[in-house]
C-alpha cells in the first residue's frame, strides 16, 4: 500500500516533515489503520452521483459494487468511451460518506472534505461487462492496478484520519514501484481532469455538502521528486511543455528526464 502521501499531514503534528518545496510529507509507515468498521452504501448519495455522472460524462454502463466494506462502501461507475469523451472513465462513490480529516481552518475552496475520485483509461483498456469476465480479467494486475488504486486512494483518508487533495502525491511504496510490468509509472498524483466538463467537477448534495471530484495522474518517480522539490506548478509546466493529458498512458514521456 502507498506509504508516504506527500502532501497530507499527520493530524495532531505540530512540526510534520517538509519537502524541499514546503510541502508537509506524512508517512504511514508503521501506522496501522483504524479498526475495521462495516459500511453499509448511502442510497441517496450513490443514486445522485450516478445520476451526475450521466448528466455530464454519459449513461454508466456497469458498476464494479463492494460486497463487504470497511468504513465506506466504495462503487466504481463505469462510463465507455464516446465521441464527446473517447476514453473509459472511472468515478468512484462512497468515499464522500464521510468527510475527510482537512486541516483545520483551511480554506474549503483549498481543502474539501467531501470528495470522490476519477480514473482516465485509454479506450483499449481490458473493461469487463460481465461478472464471468471481470473475474478473469482482474486476476491480471496489468488490468486490474487502476481500480485497485482507485478504491484504495478512496479509503484511504478515512483509514488513517488524514485527507486526499489538489497536488498530493502517493507513491507506490518508499521506492514508487513500478504499478505493474508494463510500466514505470509507480506514483499518483491528485489533481482536476482536464478532459472532463468543468460542470462535473463538483456535485452539491445538500447546503451542507459539496463533493468535489478529482482525478488520479499516475506519473513517474522522478516527476514525483520534482514536485516535492519545485511545487507541482513545476510539475504541471513539464506536463505543458510535452502535451502530457490526463489519459493514462503506460509508456509516455518522462518529463523529469526528457
Amino acid at each position: 500500500m502507498p506509504d508516504t502521501p506527500t502532501s497530507p499531514t499527520s493530524p495532531g503534528q505540530d512540526e510534520p516533515e517538509l519537502s524541499p518545496s514546503g510541502s508537509p510529507i506524512y508517512r504511514y509507515e508503521g501506522q496501522a489503520p483504524a479498526p475495521f468498521e462495516l459500511a453499509g452504501g448511502d442510497e441517496a448519495t450513490i443514486a445522485a452521483i450516478s445520476d451526475h455522472i450521466e448528466r455530464h460524462l454519459g449513461p454508466v454502463s456497469g458498476v464494479y459494487h463492494e460486497l463487504l466494506s470497511d468504513k465506506v462502501h466504495l462503487d466504481v461507475h463505469i462510463v465507455p468511451p464516446s465521441a464527446d469523451f473517447p476514453f473509459f472513465t472511472l468515478v468512484t462513490s462512497g468515499m464522500s460518506d464521510r468527510p475527510m480529516q482537512v486541516p483545520p481552518g483551511a480554506p474549503l475552496d483549498e481543502a474539501p472534505p467531501f470528495a470522490e475520485l476519477c480514473i482516465l483509461l485509454p479506450s483499449t483498456w481490458n473493461i469487463p461487462t460481465d461478472s464471468a469476465e471481470t473475474a478473469a480479467a482482474f486476476e491480471d494486475e496489468n488490468v486490474y492496478w487502476p481500480i485497485r488504486w482507485l478504491k484504495m486512494l478512496a479509503r484511504l483518508p478515512h483509514e488513517y484520519g488524514t485527507w486526499l487533495g489538489f497536488g498530493h502525491t502517493i507513491p507506490n511504496g518508499e521506492e514508487a514501484e513500478p504499478f505493474a510490468n508494463d510500466t514505470e509509472l509507480g506514483c499518483m498524483l491528485v489533481l482536476t481532469a482536464l478532459s472532463l466538463p468543468e460542470e462535473f467537477q463538483t456535485l452539491e448534495i445538500s447546503p451542507y455538502k459539496k463533493v468535489h471530484f478529482y482525478t488520479l495522474y499516475p506519473i513517474y518517480h522522478e516527476e514525483m521528486n520534482l514536485k516535492m522539490e519545485q511545487g507541482v506548478d513545476a510539475l504541471l509546466d513539464r506536463f505543458d511543455e510535452y502535451g502530457i493529458g490526463d489519459v493514462l498512458d503506460l509508456t509516455r514521456p518522462n518529463t523529469a528526464l526528457a
